[in-house]
């Protein structure tokens, strides 16, 4: 499971590269809804703040 942590940036890149339209903007930070993550990594990948993290 990857989970967005506080560091987040809010830039949006994790979303756009989610080939799963998994990541929305929420409260403080994206979230990642894990009904539809396909556990993939793209994010992780993407991320220039490295706020993303496997659980």
């Amino acid at each position: 499971m990857f989970v967005i942590s506080d560091e987040c940036l809010s830039c949006g890149t994790c979303a756009g590269a989610c080939p799963a339209e998994a990541i929305d903007m929420g409260d403080a930070h994206y979230v990642i809804d894990q009904d539809k993550c396909l556990q993939c990594g793209t994010c992780v990948a993407n991320c220039p703040a490295d706020a993303i993290k496997e659980e």
